[in-house]
């Protein structure tokens, strides 16, 4: 008998706000096997990701789970105050009382249709690269964003402690997660790469508002897709679900967004993404 089961994937629940609540309520597996990747956004307090994650691990046979920058921050009405490196494994602690994968645990190997193929959920974080052509280092990006309003929550609610900047601490998860994928994927075995933020620049190319790049990657995983046999990137935060190639590798944002995003009738619709077997 064939297999049915499948690999799907989402990203930037926000289930802060009612109707994404509703939609995570309503996800459903298609058979008693099917995994799922949750690529980060899950929601800004700890409780978000607590509840989410609690209720996708209790229906999908495998969940793996790697942050955004939502669940990095820390708003001042969460009860749980961690900041920086300590809120991140604070919440990968939350997640494995749930089951759920996530970047601190062996990668899991996909032997289903499709397969085999490691799933590697990664947390890498973003370096400022992603800049505008016009801005020379992160000082005049950061400039550019200042003056025309477009500046990531990010500047005053994620924190990077221990580490004395956000493109330090990027840095660090740089040095340790290509080390194990290094490791991992050296023997050539395919992958399935997950981040929240896209591996290369290109996604980003069509945001309305360029100077917002810089928040979204860094230019130091541009190669990973081909380095480490990727037969699909799986990525949100851009809130642009879309499929798109490069070097012949598929990249997928599964991003549900902000209500006021998914509700335009011109926006592709919200939901599981067929990750394995790749459709059609």
């Amino acid at each position: 008998m064939v297999s049915q089961r499948k690999l799907l994937a989402i990203s930037d629940l926000h289930v802060a706000f009612p109707e994404n609540r509703q939609i995570v309520e309503e996800l459903r597996p298609e058979s008693d096997e099917d995994w799922l990747i949750v690529a980060g956004d899950v929601g800004e307090m700890v409780e978000n990701v607590d509840w989410a994650l609690g209720l996708l691990t209790k229906r999908f046979a495998k969940v793996v789970w790697t942050p955004g920058n939502h669940e990095l921050w820390t708003p001042r009405r969460d009860p749980v105050q961690l900041r920086g490196d300590e809120r991140y494994r604070h919440l990968v602690e939350v997640a494995r009382g749930h089951g759920a994968l996530t970047p601190e645990d062996p990668y899991a190997v996909w032997d289903g249709p499709g397969g085999p193929a490691v799933i590697a959920p990664l947390f890498v974080l973003y370096d400022y690269t992603f800049r505008t052509d016009t801005a020379a280092d992160k000082t005049e990006s950061l400039a550019q964003a200042y003056k025309a309003g477009v500046v990531c929550s990010d500047e005053f609610l994620l924190h990077p402690d221990p580490y004395p900047s956000r493109d330090a601490w990027c840095k660090a998860r740089l040095k340790e997660t290509e080390q194990r994928l290094d490791e991992a994927c050296g023997s050539g075995i395919p992958s399935i790469l997950v981040n929240h933020y896209p591996l290369v620049r290109e996604p980003t190319r069509i945001l309305h508002h360029p100077e917002f790049a810089q928040w979204c990657g860094t230019v130091r995983t541009a190669d990973w897709h081909v380095r480490y046999h990727a037969k699909t990137v799986v990525y949100g935060h851009l809130h642009i679900p879309r499929t798109t190639w490069y070097d012949g590798v598929r990249f997928e944002e599964v991003s549900v967004g902000y209500p006021r995003e998914w509700k335009r009738p011109s926006h592709p619709r919200t939901g599981l993404r067929q990750i394995l077997p790749m459709p059609g």
